[in-house]
Parts: C-alpha cells; sequence; structure tokens
C-alpha cells in the first residue's frame, strides 16, 4: 500500500470511529470501542512489515550507492561492521593496493560519508583510521522509518503510549511466529546462526560472534529501527523479548546504537531447567 494511502485511511478511520475526547493516554485495551479494532488492524495493515521490531522483510544492503563502484560499497558495509580500520585494513579486505583504497576513500571522504582519526603509535606517524559519518546512515536499511515513525506518534496521540507498545507488541508476536519454525531445532549455537541469519536478510547486518561458557553472543551493526527505537525505546525490550520467545533463552542487552554504542550486543544463555 502506497504511504499517501495509507495517511488517508489512518485519517478516515480516525474521524469516522474515535470520538475527539479520546486522547487520554492511560486508556486501557478493554475500555476502547470495538470499533477502535479496526482502527487498529488498519495501522497494522498500514505498516506491516515497515520497520517495526522483528520485521523480516528481506531488506537490500546499501540500496541508495547505486552511483558507487562495488569497492566504494565494500568500503561502506566493511566501515559499518569494523569502524576505526586502518587503511592497510581496508585495502587488505578489498584486495586492492593501498593507492587504489586510498582513492576510494578519498572520494567516499569528499562525500561526507566516513570520517578519518588518528591514533599515535609508539613510533613513527600517527596510524591514519577510518569511519563512517553521521551522514552514511541514511545508506543502510532503515525500514521506512519516517512513514512508520509518523504512524506510530498519530496513535500515540490519539490512543496513548500503552496503544504504540501494544502495536509494536502484536507485531513482534506475529513475525514470531512466522520466523519460529526456522528455529525449531538445533543447539542453541546453531539457533542463533538461524537468527542471525533472519535478522541480517532483514538489513540488521548480524553476526555470531562468538560463544563462552554456555553463553551465545550476537552482534547487530545496523538498526533499520533506530528513529523508532529513539522515540519509542520500549522498541528494543519488544526485540529482546522476541528473541528469547524464539531461542528458548535468557538474552541480556549490554549494547545499543540507540544509546549511542557502535552495535547492538545481545547475550544469549540457555535457560536452567527447573529443579
Amino acid at each position: 500500500m502506497y504511504a499517501h494511502e495509507c495517511v488517508l485511511n489512518i485519517a478516515s478511520a480516525l474521524g469516522a470511529h474515535l470520538p475527539e475526547d479520546r486522547t487520554k493516554s492511560d486508556s486501557a485495551p478493554e475500555d476502547r470501542p470495538g470499533q477502535e479494532d479496526s482502527f487498529y488492524l488498519l495501522m497494522t495493515q498500514c505498516i506491516n512489515g515497515e520497520a517495526l521490531p522483528g520485521s523480516m522483510s528481506g531488506t537490500s544492503p546499501l540500496p541508495e550507492t547505486a552511483g558507487y563502484s562495488s569497492p566504494k560499497r565494500g568500503i561502506l558495509l566493511l566501515l559499518k561492521r569494523r569502524p576505526d580500520a586502518s587503511l592497510e585494513e581496508v585495502a587488505h579486505a578489498l584486495s586492492v593496493s593501498k593507492v587504489a583504497a586510498l582513492s576510494h576513500l578519498n572520494r567516499l571522504e569528499a562525500d561526507g560519508l566516513l570520517q578519518r582519526s588518528y591514533r599515535a603509535g609508539k613510533v613513527g606517524r600517527p596510524r591514519v583510521l577510518f569511519r563512517l559519518s553521521s551522514s552514511a546512515t541514511a545508506l543502510f536499511p532503515q525500514g521506512y522509518r519516517e512513514m512508520s515513525l509518523c504512524a506510530l506518534e498519530f496513535i500515540e496521540r490519539r490512543l496513548g503510549r500503552g496503544a504504540v507498545v501494544d502495536l509494536l507488541a502484536q507485531r513482534a508476536v506475529e513475525v514470531a511466529d512466522r520466523s519460529r519454525p526456522r528455529l525449531a531445532t538445533g543447539s542453541l549455537s546453531q539457533r542463533v546462526g538461524e537468527l542471525v541469519q533472519l535478522r541480517t536478510e532483514s538489513g540488521y547486518m548480524a553476526e555470531r560472534t562468538g560463544s563462552h561458557r554456555r553463553t551465545v553472543e550476537m552482534v547487530e551493526h545496523n538498526c533499520p529501527i533506530l528513529a523508532i527505537a529513539d522515540r519509542f525505546p520500549e522498541a528494543c525490550d519488544t526485540e529482546r523479548r522476541m528473541f528469547e520467545s524464539l531461542l528458548h533463552a535468557k538474552v541480556e542487552t549490554s549494547h545499543r546504537v540507540v544509546a549511542g554504542d557502535p552495535v547492538c550486543r545481545f547475550l544469549i544463555r540457555e535457560r536452567r531447567s527447573p529443579a
């Protein structure tokens, strides 16, 4: 459904079904009239798959870089996963000379997509390191952030914060139900590996980074719902609880992109069986 159709249908539904005085944030779900159920259904249809937590609709990496050569796109992906990479590391990753790598880096820097810093060593010149700039964020999958955020803020104004949380939770349940067959068997490490694949398919650039003492670590280098999570922090916990449901494990979040960390980092442990 196109965005303008969503806006028209949402406005029509609100105008037809919601009384003007139902704007209090403490409205309980059971107090809502039956007509509002159709509004919830309409909202879910309008933003279904568009950046709600857990959305696994398959997002193409770097859709906005068609004008760049393959090496430049490779650099952007590399720096997303490995910020503060050196010229030598970039050249090695691309299998090109340092002169060629520097040429690509200079072009991306001129376009405002990366920035360099200098780290002093024990001897010789400071080491030059490269990382993505804030302007590069828009190049990575963001899941229709403006439309989704606008819709959620609209719900909050008309039905209260609790309605937004309810919608996020319901969407996560639906996505978990569709994804669960792919995580039904295998060890915890294997199930996390399959979750990594699902998340990467949705633009999160996820990877399993190791196992230690019955704990599996997963990191996500991109956050397609960053704008939503910044406005509605409940989205982050909704995702964490969805992971727990899918993996039948305890999931702890130690780093979050929305909090300024370079990645979202999850520590996943098997649940202890009751004695």
